[in-house]
């Protein structure tokens, strides 16, 4: 029996519920918790609200099944390991098809010790950092599970992260997260899962080349990109699944002819607050025994549409370049999401006419500049931008911090933010943060703090693939995922190289 809008006070235990459940089920001993929200519009009653699913007797989750292909293919090769390429792998694993997963940056582990080295030391791995390597772009962000696309594959990327490590509530929880920390044993997990049942990873391994005849796939040519051996590997089926920063990907395959697009994207900067104050603002007290408050925002005040992004709560700004000489910024936050600071991504939207010029890439040139000059203004060496919300709005230079301190890792210098930003893209956000602070009081406090820049947050060109979803310029090559435009964020990507994975296990079904 499903049981909706039972009701917790923040603080209050959860084996409550039984005896709630009973209430309306007599003689209910179990239940199984199917949602969980909370629910804090009316700020003097705050409470979590729970569907469950109750019996008398223990409740074993639906069990998920996966039928086998027939014929097994000769190779199936997967580009990439973040999102999109981990959960593509491992169902193609679970029909029967044992894929060689290429990875031009390094495990996890490798990649959290390339990225301290980056921090401390600014010596930065262009193959190997916060945006390449195991687990992707998101190992290094706040884990955040919520998506706005309305795939049924949701469900299956949400048990498959709870199957692999992470915590039971991400199957339920309304705004589910896994936290930076835990995120990297689960994608640790799906190694093993991947490597014991006969898959193949190969670390440092870039897609340099991809090998066509009479418009469908060969093969490939790989590359060590420590020792810069390259090796062909014949290939009937290729995912790729190379995130949104493989801008070298991105150049070949439109070198080698494959139908791409340029998309519209937003740019902008990540905006500090202390995590305290966001909390006042959306509970109207200390948190206590609630959670880390977040926020999600968008206004149409100025010239472009601007909206915040991937907003971590208790996190801090991540120094997130993967070229040299250009400055890219990120949020993270563990589990916990204990830090000091709240931190958001503030976009406003970038049209095609401000970038297009006839060619292709146009966007990456757009936000390769962007980058360049962040990186110029923040002295060289990867220190970032930062600008107190008060000097941004009257376009002077900060001379001081105020309450809120960078937490940017690979340290930060006084700059001018409208200098580097297009201006249709500084009025907007001008615009939007004084809109935003009317529906979250203290949005933009003198001392919050802008760090610059925000560039990824999407890709800027699509593959475009067809029904089949392979792409319509070569049989047997499958975009896939946030990279080739067909995603945005951890779930949606997963999702994706779930349907992709679908797509192929029909083909030798």
């Amino acid at each position: 029996m499903r049981i909706d809008d039972l009701r917790l006070r923040p603080g209050e235990s959860e084996d409550k519920l039984i005896r709630l459940a009973a209430k309306k089920l007599r003689g209910c001993s179990y239940i199984r918790i199917l949602k969980k929200s909370l629910d804090a519009r009316d700020k003097s009653d705050i409470h979590w609200v729970y569907s469950v699913e109750a019996d008398r007797k223990p409740i074993e989750p639906p069990a998920r099944t996966y039928s086998a292909v027939s014929r097994r293919p000769a190779r199936v090769i997967v580009a990439g390991s973040g999102p999109a390429g981990l959960f593509c792998a491992v169902r193609l694993i679970r029909s029967g098809i044992c894929p060689l997963i290429v990875e031009r940056g390094g495990t996890v582990e490798e990649r959290a010790a390339q990225n301290e080295r980056f921090f401390r030391e600014h010596i930065l791995d262009e193959n190997c950092n916060v945006q390449f390597g195991e687990g992707g772009a998101g190992t290094f962000s706040d884990g955040k599970l919520n998506t706005q696309t309305r795939d049924a594959r949701n469900r299956e990327v949400l048990e498959t992260f709870v199957e692999f490590g992470a915590p039971p509530e991400v199957a339920y929880l309304n705004k589910p997260h896994v936290g930076s920390d835990r995120l990297r044993e689960v994608v640790r997990n799906m190694r093993r899962f991947i490597l014991e049942r006969g898959g193949e990873i190969r670390f440092h391994c870039r897609l340099e080349d991809v090998l066509l005849r009479g418009g469908a796939l060969q093969g490939v040519l790989l590359r060590d990109v420590r020792t810069g051996r390259e090796e062909r590997v014949d290939a009937c089926e290729l995912v790729l699944a190379v995130g949104h920063s493989a801008r070298d990907t991105f150049r070949m395959l439109h070198g080698r002819g494959f139908a791409m697009q340029a998309r519209e994207f937003a740019v902008g900067v990540r905006i500090e607050h202390l995590q305290e104050k966001i909390d006042i603002a959306q509970y109207g007290r200390k948190r206590g025994a609630l959670p880390v408050a977040d926020y999600k925002l968008v206004s149409h005040a100025g010239e472009r549409t601007a909206f915040t992004f991937c907003m971590c709560p208790g996190g801090y700004v991540m120094p997130a370049a993967s070229e040299a000489g250009g400055v890219v910024t990120n949020g993270m936050s563990d589990y916990a999401r204990d830090a000091v600071n709240a931190n958001s991504a503030l976009l406003a939207q970038v049209r095609l006419s401000d970038f297009d010029r006839g060619g292709v890439l146009d966007g990456v040139e757009f936000q390769r500049a962007l980058e360049r000059a962040a990186f110029r203004a923040g002295g060289g060496g990867y220190a970032a931008p930062v600008q107190r919300a008060e000097d941004f709005l009257l376009g002077r230079r900060t001379s001081a911090f105020g309450e809120v301190l960078p937490s940017y890792a690979a340290g930060t210098a006084m700059g001018e933010l409208n200098e580097i930003l297009p201006p249709p893209i500084a009025s907007s956000l001008k615009a939007a943060l004084a809109d935003m602070d009317r529906r979250l009081h203290g949005f933009a406090h003198p001392d919050a703090l802008l760090t610059g820049v925000e560039t990824r947050f999407s890709s800027p060109v699509r593959i475009l693939r067809g029904q089949t979803l392979e792409s319509v310029s070569a049989a047997g090559v499958y975009p896939c995922g946030e990279g080739c435009g067909y995603s945005g964020g951890i779930t949606s990507s997963a999702a994706d190289g779930i349907r992709v994975a679908e797509a192929i296990c029909a083909k030798y079904s």
